[in-house]
């Protein structure tokens, strides 16, 4: 079983040499399986393992000895834990999301933070071929669409899931023939949550009366579903360069390209036109795709109100997509704030940007002279790093070093000797570390935060403007 899982992570190229691989560890069969996978292959080949629990207090005593359990068992193995005891019922409560979302939620906020803290690069967690069939059935049922039937995907950006090519009961065997101990959530039992109830009434039933080797081939098609997604996306982002304009106002869709298009494109453009306005996917569904569509399709003039404060409205080339104004800053500027994407992209479709982020290790013939001196490419010190980087506006309270010692300046005073007019100074967007403001894009980088001869994880941040209706690329609209 070792080998398929290592076969497995090699295919998908999961880990490579030198990469600190944070690992979700519950206590449970399927974690601790994970754990000892990525033991095993730690034996040639060199990366570091540092193990994550997060204690969601939901299930008192047994949550206590869930989390003994790990410490104990990463103690022995002499593997680095990072452990999290978060009230999950109470943040569901002021999140207003379900135990599972939230639990979910606090798990992935907690691998962040261990990323951040120790340099990690890789994030993995122990889903199996169950969990994916699970997944599939559920969002098929709710009605997620396409995209939601891919299941979950052996790597997604710095997730990787090492299990996916094992069902549950090859995994409990293993651990029974290895004689390893594991925890029980003994709420895995209960049929009050929707994925138990799967798992409990709806699989077997499919196992004992349709095939049964379900789980294998509900798997198969999510593997499939995934390459043709991933076609698909391919597809929509060229038509998205192809349909697209960029305006002062908003997004116009082209009506005479767009009408050019496959009807699935068609759809799949709509929708990502209202992801990157709204900057979330989250309730756009196929109601509010469609009725852009019967836009497109009706007369000039109609305008139709859409989740996230968005309009649409018919205009003569099209159908402009534009975003309501809401928050502003004391001085009357629309106030922004995004999260970035580490690693990956993140668009900032108002300013036509993209941010690219990238995380890399010093090499030992590192040379200083490699630094980027880029206005719109700059390297950092990824582990001085303390909390989800930003990027926004001016808040405030936001400080900028202004040397290596770590005096700050607060970035108002710090803007106005720079001679930079007011009316400027509440649109400039900075990439900011909580209150600590780590670079002014085009303008100057915290000394704080600079590559440094300590320094293991670099992290890159490249600023580039979309090519769409660029007419001068001497700058960057920052």
């Amino acid at each position: 079983m070792m080998k398929k899982i290592q076969e497995f992570i090699q295919k998908y190229h999961m880990i490579q040499e030198k990469d600190v691989v944070v690992t979700g560890v519950s206590g449970g069969a399927d974690s601790v399986c994970l754990l000892f996978a990525l033991l095993e292959l730690k034996q040639t080949l060199d990366f570091q393992i540092v193990a994550c629990h997060v204690n969601h207090q939901l299930r008192g005593e047994s949550a206590d000895a869930d989390e003994a359990f790990v410490r104990q068992l990463c103690r022995e193995k002499g593997v680095p834990l990072r452990v999290f005891r978060e009230n999950v019922e109470l943040i569901a409560a002021k999140r207003k999301q379900s135990l599972e979302e939230a639990g979910r939620t606090v798990r992935r906020e907690a691998f962040w933070k261990v990323c951040q803290e120790v340099g990690g690069t890789k994030i993995a967690t122990a889903h199996h071929r169950n969990d994916n069939a699970e997944t599939m059935l559920m969002n098929l049922a709710r009605g997620s669409g396409l995209k939601g039937m891919r299941g979950i995907c052996p790597v997604n950006e710095i997730f990787i899931r090492p299990l996916l090519c094992l069902e549950r009961a090859e995994i409990e065997q293993w651990l029974a023939g290895q004689r390893l101990s594991f925890c029980t959530d003994e709420t895995n039992d209960e049929d009050a949550y929707t994925r138990n109830r799967i798992r409990h009434k709806i699989i077997p039933e499919l196992e004992k009366g349709v095939n049964a080797c379900a789980v294998r081939h509900i798997c198969e098609a999510s593997v499939q579903i995934q390459e043709v997604w991933e076609y698909l996306e391919e597809q929509t982002e060229r038509a998205y360069c192809d349909c697209i304009r960029r305006q002062e106002e908003g997004i116009l869709i082209c009506k005479e390209k767009w009408e050019a298009l496959s009807a699935v494109i068609q759809k799949l453009l709509v929708k990502k036109v209202m992801e990157r306005t709204a900057d979330s996917c989250r309730d756009i569904t196929s109601v509010h795709i469609e009725a852009v569509q019967d836009l497109l399709a009706g007369q000039v003039g109609r305008q139709i109100d859409l989740p996230y404060h968005i309009t649409a409205r018919r205009v003569y080339p099209g159908v402009l997509i534009r975003q309501k104004k809401s928050g502003k800053d004391n001085t009357g500027t629309k106030a922004y704030k995004k999260e970035l994407c580490i690693p990956g992209e993140t668009e900032i479709a108002e300013r036509r940007l993209k941010v690219s982020c990238r995380i890399f290790r010093k090499e030992a013939d590192f040379s200083f002279s490699s630094i980027p001196q880029k206005g719109y490419t700059k390297w950092f010190d990824y582990a001085i790093i303390k909390n989800r980087l930003l990027i926004r506006t001016r808040e405030p309270g936001d400080r900028i070093a202004i040397d290596k010692k770590g005096s700050t300046q607060k970035l108002k005073k710090y803007l106005i000797n720079e001679k930079i007019p007011e009316e400027k100074r509440g649109t400039l967007l900075f990439i900011a570390d909580g209150q600590q403001v780590i670079w002014i894009p085009g303008m100057r980088q915290s000394q704080v935060y600079q590559v440094t001869e300590e320094t293991k994880q670099i992290l890159e941040i490249k600023i580039t403007e979309e090519k769409a209706d660029v007419r001068d690329n001497s700058s960057i609209n920052i």
